[in-house]
């Protein structure tokens, strides 16, 4: 798990390798609320405007035959948030697909959610359920969103799983493997991100995916999430594609 800091400056163009797009991407999309303090706007400005990158790198994604994009869009951790902030927030969901959601089904995107449910608003969760629904068929991007999300959780509960399966008699403690826990965390048929990007300067994982990260590629860029580009995107792709990935080996 090799991380690079970067500005990530913009080129006019540039030229990746087709034959090595990162399977799957995770971004942790940071820096709306310092986006919109350096410009004297209310923090939810900048969480409006962060809501625009998504579309535009969801596109870029799905140009560039990217298989997996999942969004740390909001975590356990941030329920911690002022009231207003949080209520914001979770209205972000709706309006994103109310706008956005016929076009997804047109560009053959299939949008799903990993994350705690029982916790989320009526309001954001029906968004998200009809858009999963209105979608499930769809054979492109898969556009995950981590909504109500936490990675301690997650592997608590796997392990707990694995435990009452222990406790029944229907797999023994020696026999117990890395499938095991992969097979109950809410990435479960999902291959584990080849690059993880997280925007606005911040070098921390913020409790996300810390299981699925084990081998990912990190990018990291001072840039705001508001302010993230396709230019930018494609920085981080094209320093991917510089390494070598190894895996622990030579």
């Amino acid at each position: 798990m090799r991380a690079l800091f970067g500005k990530a400056t913009i080129k006019p163009s540039q030229t990746l390798d087709t034959e090595n797009i990162p399977q799957h991407i995770a971004i942790i999309m940071d820096g709306n609320g310092r986006w919109a303090k350096s410009r004297g706007l209310p923090r939810m400005a900048g969480h409006h405007s962060g809501m625009k990158t998504v579309k535009r790198i969801t596109m870029a994604a799905d140009r560039l035959g990217v298989k997996f994009l999942t969004l740390y869009a909001f975590s356990t951790e941030n329920w911690k948030r002022p009231k207003a902030e949080v209520e914001f927030l979770m209205k972000l969901p709706q309006e994103f697909l109310s706008i956005e959601l016929n076009e997804l089904i047109e560009k053959n995107v299939q949008v799903r959610m990993m994350g705690y449910k029982s916790d989320l608003p009526d309001h954001t969760l029906h968004a998200i359920e009809e858009a999963m629904h209105k979608t499930a068929n769809n054979t492109g991007l898969v556009l995950n969103f981590a909504l109500n999300y936490g990675s301690r959780s997650e592997m608590l509960e796997a392990v707990r799983q694995i435990g009452q399966s222990v406790k029944a008699g229907d797999l023994q403690p020696e026999d117990i493997e890395e499938t095991h826990l992969a097979d109950r965390l809410l990435t479960a048929g999902m291959p584990d991100p080849d690059l993880l990007i997280r925007t606005s300067g911040e070098l921390r994982l913020s409790n996300f995916m810390l299981w699925q990260l084990a081998y990912s590629e990190m990018w990291f860029t001072d840039v705001y999430w508001p302010e993230f580009t396709e230019e930018h995107f494609y920085d981080a792709i094209t320093e991917y594609q510089r390494r070598a990935r190894r895996y622990g080996g030579l």
